[in-house]
């Protein structure tokens, strides 16, 4: 805080006598807050608490005092004695008076190694008093550390869902003759028996699979009587067990050989009857009669009496739709190992084509070069061109490269084939590092849930408009940089400066800076000067910006201080 008398206002001629209107104000007395002033949220906020003492102003007298800041104008104050006419704000001549001032104006550059300056007109009766103000300093401008603020914001990369080992399976079929469970020597040369004993031998072969289990459920078709077509269709999970392993036998698969089958014998298929009626050939109308039958008939001797009296239509089922009813399904599952780490990095230079889309996106993840990551994201774009993710991971890299418009491109495309929080994020970080602040701030309310990078870029949003306490809570526990910064200029300089020696800036020019200012907030000279060695030594930019920081004001004229900034 700074004091001083209107003795500073009311300027003498020639620097030895007050001309004749300094009668008219006197003895003020102003107090500035802060001193130096601060900017925050953009702002420089200005208040200024004047106090007229007992006859400082004549009866007649009224003055109109301007701030100025830097080049910027403020708004006047106008006071006036008991008996003047005028709008301003009375003070009585006996009893004297206080006056606060307040004022907020947008922070320009020449603010920061600027003053705090009055001028001013003084009347008597109406009349002013000439030469009697002269442009005076009443307080320093600005401290400016929110601008230290790193605008690093946040892309997000979509994430893979590559799985090392996936869980996959295998399907066959044996076909029964009606009210039979023996399996016939000709369902065992059907393509998909076949193309099933292929698969055992090329998974014996294969140390990628692993089998797990045979499921075999067997079916009977809905007409004949429910108990024994249940009996039949466990009899017929049964058998077909017996061919498979036998199959497995002559294919040399020994996994499929062991006690890993599942039983399980489902009886009358209506399922099945209903999904293979809709794919054939009879009209809607008779279709739905069918289904309507089935549906309202609960006693399955009632329901196949309702089906046989349907005539021509029950033949027709009975030769197209019944027999292929008449089954046992044989799913296997096994488990399948992917490529190793090497193995798909190696591909993605020799065969990249040969690459499903999770495997490109896990194995961009697996290498730090950024143009690396670029040829593969470029590779599953193209091969992939209806997934968002390689366009919005494509962006990312720009972003890294500092490739503003090319990045911008990528995301907007990514969020327009699929509207989603990442690209929403990854585009708010573009408007942000563009100034954009407004823009910013509404994709990041569009993108919740994409990740803590979403905090973390509304922790930078917070800082620069001036909402400390909201920056701390969105930087989380991450200690970094901006964190530290947020803590300063929410009044924790303790909290600051252990922050940032725990955060990568801990060693850094700028880290360095930041806990000189943390120690000035203490009035720790010895630190501040020993860390703004270290900050000069890493890079000797950040001694001229000590050199006119007002937040070291106080030290201005401390040799300690002022021999290590010239």
């Amino acid at each position: 805080m700074k004091k001083q008398g209107i003795k500073g206002l009311v300027v003498v001629a020639l620097g030895a006598m007050f001309v004749t209107s300094c009668d008219q104000l006197k003895g003020l007395n102003y107090t500035v807050t802060p001193s130096p002033l601060e900017m925050h949220g953009d702002k420089v906020k200005v208040k200024v608490e004047v106090d007229i003492p007992s006859k400082g102003i004549a009866k007649k007298a009224s003055a109109e005092i301007t701030p100025t800041l830097g080049s910027t104008t403020l708004k006047p104050v106008n006071i006036q004695g008991e008996k003047a006419t005028g709008n301003g704000t009375v003070i009585q001549y006996k009893a004297g008076g206080k006056y606060t001032y307040t004022d907020e104006v947008d922070y320009k550059s020449d603010m920061e190694v600027s003053e705090l300056m009055l001028t001013g007109k003084v009347f008597k009766g109406g009349k002013e008093k000439k030469d009697v103000f002269q442009p005076v300093k009443i307080a320093d401008a600005t401290v400016v550390t929110p601008l230290l603020v790193n605008k690093d914001f946040r892309v997000i990369y979509a994430a893979d869902e590559f799985k090392r080992v996936t869980q996959e399976t295998t399907m066959a079929q044996i076909n029964y003759d009606k009210g039979r469970s023996e399996v016939k020597s000709g369902e065992l040369k059907d393509a998909d028996i076949t193309a099933y004993a292929t698969w055992l031998t090329t998974a014996q072969a294969n140390p990628r699979v692993a089998i797990k289990s045979v499921n075999i459920t067997g079916f009977a078709s809905p007409e004949g009587e429910e108990d024994k077509n249940n009996t039949l269709s466990s009899d017929r999970a049964t058998t077909a067990k017996a061919a498979v392993m036998g199959v497995a036998k002559k294919s040399g698969n020994a996994s499929a050989q062991t006690e890993i089958y599942s039983l399980k014998g489902s009886g009358e298929d209506f399922d099945g009857f209903k999904r293979e009626l809709k794919k054939s050939n009879i009209n809607e109308d008779e279709r739905n009669l069918i289904i309507r039958v089935l549906e309202m008939n609960a006693d399955p001797a009632k329901r196949e009496t309702e089906m046989r009296a349907m005539g021509k239509t029950f033949t027709y089922l009975d030769k197209n739709i019944f027999p292929s009813l008449r089954r046992a399904e044989i799913v296997t599952n096994y488990d399948l190992t992917g490529y190793t780490d090497e193995e798909l990095k190696s591909m993605s230079v020799s065969s990249p084509n040969e690459l499903k889309l999770e495997e490109l996106l896990f194995t961009a993840t697996l290498t730090d070069n950024l143009s690396e990551k670029m040829r593969l994201y470029e590779v599953a774009a193209k091969n992939f061109p209806n997934d968002h993710r390689a366009f919005n991971n494509m962006g990312s890299v720009y972003y890294q490269q500092n490739k503003m418009g090319d990045a911008k491109a990528q995301f907007e495309k990514a969020n327009g084939m699929k509207d989603n929080a990442i690209s929403k994020n990854n585009l708010a970080a573009i408007a942000g590092a563009s100034g954009d602040r407004a823009k910013a701030a509404q994709l990041l309310g569009q993108a919740g849930g994409a990740g803590s990078e979403v905090s973390y870029n509304k922790g930078i949003l917070n800082i620069q408009d001036g909402d400390y306490p909201a920056a701390i809570s969105n930087f989380g526990s991450e200690a970094t940089f901006n964190k530290g910064l947020a803590q300063l200029l929410n009044g924790s300089a303790s909290d600051a400066d252990k922050t940032v020696a725990a955060s990568p800036d801990a060693d850094s020019a700028q880290g360095f800076y930041l806990k000189a200012l943390a120690a000035a907030k203490q009035d720790k000279l010895d630190i501040v000067v020993s860390n703004l060695k270290s900050s000069f030594a890493k890079d000797g930019a950040w001694k001229a910006k000590a050199a006119k920081d007002r937040a070291f004001l106080k030290y201005f004229e401390n040799p300690a201080f002022s021999g290590i900034v010239k």
